[in-house]
This record gives structure tokens, sequence and C-alpha cells, in this order.
């Protein structure tokens, strides 16, 4: 029977209380303290009237208040629905009212815009590492004592719920259970990641993202390794952390290995680590090898999404690894190509072919938070539907092709246009508006808006930069545009619907 997602540190404070589970701007805190802390956040949040079943919101950059308040709330049998840092009140605001959470967790950095979400959307708000504050501390001079123990969740109630988007809509939150996420921690520690007690994480994804809060934080907490916590990302940072605390382990996207190959001086030794993992986009293969050249290990690429836990496919230790790729399935969880553009069923092709990603396995989520109709097409016939669309080669290895959505894909963040081009709408010089993706050697792909303007407004470069200042604040650092041009007309085909495609080719 799987154990609740709490049991993940519990048990390793138990086995483990003295070794150092994360460190931070170099204090080390190890498990034993790590977990007291925890119960302790469970009980004040408790006092406050949180219980089993309730959502609670998180806020956090990436600290060790992010762990204390994720597992401080799974002790209580609560659900932990965490947001990125960068998301605006607005969108902060949309998030807590959708899952209806009952509760907004703070740190200083997050506060303003946080504070104005919660008493927007009536949530309780908590803060940590906040001396003068109007919401409840989690962390008060005097903390409450702590919990004694974990609640005994069952397996399939709801652990996470991550907001992702598609693109014909306003974001979704995947509702992932214990079952799903600490199965997908138990079999990924294994294979592909291998991680073991001496093994020693950089953590510079954020902590409110899937890869960053299951793949680094709770895969290195089952096993009882310790995790570097950066709260940015910056290259230069990365590398001196690498080689203070003798990194052996690195999970990044391809923005971040581009970044610390250009921060490695000429004839300076690079921190030699003992395996590197990518996600969120392809890795060119020629800066593939450069990295492994570079930091002296193998680097494994794989595939995963929010709604499977995440991990889906990787190149796995033991295996050839094939670049250009990303690998085979983990264990327990299958990979099928079906025949794009059938909606109400699956026509599983065979190897060679292309068709659309279908997967099913213990990491399938349980659905979409009260969307019936969303979840029904996306789960068919057993299946997950992951929308991208990709070969199964004759070795079984999994090859992505292309993505079947119109999501832009920055920097390893998915951006989805239909929710940038809402938010466009609302400036008064936008008549229409569609947000594609421009190829970017940097980022993969930058957000760039193609823009219909009212009559009464003069097209041209003051315009361009009043519509990127006014949606950087409305919008989260991710996905604002940072490029806009302007149009006549969009093309649109026989539907009606915008061929962004030409709008892509026109603009690239």
């Amino acid at each position: 029977m799987t154990r609740p997602l709490a049991a993940v540190l519990a048990d390793t404070a138990a086995r483990r209380p003295d070794a150092p589970a994360v460190i931070f701007e170099d204090t080390p805190v190890p498990y034993g303290l790590l977990w007291e802390r925890a119960r302790s956040y469970a009980a004040e949040m408790r006092r406050h009237g949180i219980g089993p079943g309730d959502r609670v919101g998180l806020l956090l950059p990436n600290t060790p208040h992010f762990p204390v308040a994720y597992y401080g709330t799974l002790a209580l049998g609560a659900t932990v629905v965490p947001m990125s840092t960068q998301l605006r009140s607005g969108e902060i605001e949309f998030v807590l009212a959708d899952s209806g959470a009952r509760a907004l967790v703070c740190a200083a950095p997050t506060l303003d815009e946080g504070a104005k979400a919660a008493a927007t959307a009536g949530a309780t708000l908590f803060t940590v590492g906040v001396d003068d504050t109007d919401g409840v501390r989690l962390d008060p001079p005097e903390p409450a004592p702590p919990v004694a123990g974990y609640f005994p969740s069952s397996p399939d109630d709801i652990a996470a719920i991550l907001y992702t988007s598609g693109t014909t809509g306003r974001p979704k939150g995947a509702m992932l259970s214990h079952r799903n996420i600490v199965t997908n921690i138990e079999v990924t520690a294994v294979s592909p990641f291998d991680v073991r007690p001496d093994d020693v994480l950089l953590c510079s994804l954020p902590l409110s993202h899937t890869f960053g809060q299951t793949c680094v934080m709770s895969v290195a907490f089952h096993a009882g390794a310790t995790v570097v916590l950066m709260p940015r990302f910056t290259a230069p940072d990365a590398l001196a952390l690498m080689s203070r605390y003798g990194c052996t382990v690195f999970m990044g996207v391809p923005t971040m290995y581009h970044a610390l190959l250009e921060a490695v001086p000429d004839g300076t030794p690079a921190p030699r680590l003992h395996r590197a993992y990518s996600g969120g986009s392809a890795l060119a293969v020629p800066v593939l090898d450069r990295v492994q050249e570079t930091f002296g290990c193998q680097v494994y690429e794989g595939y995963g999404l929010t709604e499977t836990s995440p991990c889906v496919a990787y190149n796995q230790p033991g295996q050839v690894t094939r670049p250009g790729t990303v690998g085979t399935p983990i264990a327990g969880v299958e990979v099928g190509i079906t025949r794009a553009g059938l909606e109400d069923r699956i026509e599983l092709l065979p190897a060679g072919e292309v068709g659309e990603v279908v997967i099913r396995g213990h990491n399938v989520m349980s659905g979409y938070l009260g969307l019936p109709e969303a979840t029904a097409a996306v789960l068919v016939g057993g299946w997950f539907r992951s929308g991208d669309l990709g070969v199964l080669e004759a070795d079984g290895c999994l090859r992505l092709v292309d993505r079947k959505k119109d999501i832009v894909l920055r920097g390893g963040y998915n951006v989805y246009p239909r929710e940038v081009e809402e938010a466009l709408l609302r400036h008064p010089a936008v008549e229409q508006t569609a947000v594609i993706g421009i190829p970017d050697d940097r980022l993969g792909e930058e957000i760039c808006a193609v823009v219909v303007t009212r009559p009464e407004f003069t097209q041209g470069p003051a315009l361009a930069a009043d519509i990127v200042a006014w949606s950087r604040d409305r919008l989260a650092g991710y996905k604002y545009p940072r490029r806009v041009e302007f149009t006549r007309a969009l093309p649109t085909g026989h539907s009606g619907k915008v061929l962004k495609r030409l709008l892509v080719q026109r603009y690239a």
C-alpha cells in the first residue's frame, strides 16, 4: 500500500535525523529539524482551522520555508497548491478561488501580491520569515508544539493540485494523488535518478514547479540526500555552489545548461558532477556533448508533464543513452503512439510512425479539478493524451517530434498563448492579437504578440514598448511578450481560426 506523501520526509527524518536535508545560505538544516519544523507549521495551521482535505496555497521561493510548509500541510492531511512566485495578484486570486484554497502561505518577497489575492479570495494569510505582518505567522517566536505525526491519507486522496494550462482556456488544476507522486518518487529515485544518501543535489529549479518539487526535493528526501537551495538561478552562483558543496547531481532545463557553459571561463576547471538531467524541452545534441565534456558527467534527457507526476520517460543509467530521444518509459509506465486527430478513441500505431504520445500507469493524474469535460478529453480509454507528437523507435526509445498544442516553451516554462492573449485584449489599443513562439537560441522560444490595433492608435515602436510594459505589470515574468509586431489583419482559415503557423513563418 502506498504511504502518504508526508511519510517521504518523516521516514527519512526517523532514519537519518542528523543528516543535512537542505543547505541554504551556508546553513545546513538536518532532517530531524526540518520534519520538526514541518510539524510545528502543521500545528499552527491546525490551530487556525486547517485540517484534512483542505487546500493550502504556497507562494514561496526556494528557501527552507518551502519544504517545511509543503510537508507541514501534507502532515495535516491537507492538499498543497504550489504557485509560481512570479504570479501577480490577479493570477494568484484565480488559483485560490478555483482550487477552493482556505489559506495561502507567503514569504516576504511574495507578500505584497499574495496578501491582496488572499484578501480578495477570502483565504487565511499565513506568513513565514516576516516579522511585521497582518497575516498569521507560522514561525512565531514561540512556535506551537509540533503535531505528533502525519495524517494517514489514503493512496487516492489528493496530495497536490498543480496548475497547468491548455491553449483554449484558463489554467487547470491537475489533481495528483498520494499514489501518483509517491510512486513517481520511489521509482525515479532508483532509475533514472539513482539518488543515494551521499549525493548532493543543486536545486536551482523553482520548487513550485513539478520538476524541482518532485524530481529534486522529494526524490532527494526519499533517499536521504542533501539539497542545496538556490532562490534564483544564475550561472555564476550555480557554479560557485556546486564547487563549494561538492554537488554530485544537477537537474535543469536547456537554458540553464546554455548559461552554465557560457559562465565557465576559458581554461578554468568546471565543477565535476557525477550526472546531470535535462527536461522541459529538447537539449541540442551539440550542447549536450559540451556539457558532458565540461562537467565530466553523463547527461540524461527525459520527458514528463505536470499531469503525469511528472516523469514519463528518461534516458537511464545502465542503458545505452540515445541523444535526441527522451529514453524509455520509467518502471510501471507505458507509452504509446496513437493516430493524431482521433478525439474519442485511441488507435495505437506501430513503431516508427508519428502520432500523439499517450501514457498510462501509476503517474497519470486523477483529473482536472472541476473540469469533467476537459478531463474526459485527455483521459481516453485508460490513456492520458499528452498533446505532444512523437514516435516510438524500434528499441522502445521515445522521440518527440513536435507539440500538438500551441504552447510556447520559453526557457523551460510552458506559456499558454490564450492566457496571454486574454490579458493583452484588455489593453486599450489592442483590437485583436495572436501570441506565438519565435525561435530563440538562448530560450528555445521567445514570446511574440502579433497585434491588430484599434483605429485611433498609431502603430509603432512607442506603442509596442507600451504594450510590453503594460503586460509585464499584469503577467508573470516568463509569460509576457518581449516582442510586439503589428499587422492590419490576422491570417485565418476557412473556419475563421487564426493560422498561427503563417505568423511564425512571417516573423521568425
